[in-house]
């Protein structure tokens, strides 16, 4: 008996474009070949995959029904491999729904991590550019 091959294609969730767009913010990436599109695109689905579960595994374990920060902190910080380069990229939760409210820990600015020299925060991405001046119409007609 021969083994059938699985002729099935396997397409990434994620659209290529904007993931193409993602790594070519850094700087050093000029061009992107395909393979190497769909493997980041097919292992970010992984990762997230991944990191939903374990999220999920901890609302359960806390008797809660939907999936906050918080529970995807605890669920980095249980995984070493996660916690070693995403736990500083998560950023405080305001207030854990566990404790109840305090002034002590609302006082407390959130200090930013800075980045390496050459390196953008992947929510620059997302962000509208501040350092464009807008541009003014002068509507009078005189």
């Amino acid at each position: 008996m021969a083994e059938e091959e699985n002729t099935e294609t396997i397409r990434p969730e994620f659209p290529t474009g904007r993931v193409k767009r993602i790594m070519k913010l850094d700087r050093d990436i000029n061009k992107v070949n395909s393979e190497a599109l769909f493997l980041v695109s097919c292992s970010a689905e992984l990762f997230l995959r991944f990191l939903a579960e374990k999220s999920s595994e901890v609302v359960i374990q806390k008797n809660r029904k939907t999936v906050k920060l918080e529970h995807m902190r605890i669920a980095v910080q249980r995984h070493r491999p996660t916690s070693d380069f995403l736990l500083d990229s998560l950023p405080l939760p305001s207030q854990p729904s566990d404790r109840p409210a305090t002034d002590h820990n609302r006082s407390r600015p959130v200090a930013e991590k800075p980045v390496p020299a050459g390196t953008r925060r992947i929510d620059d991405f997302f962000n509208k550019p501040t350092d464009k001046i807008p541009v003014q119409i002068d509507n009078d007609e005189a």
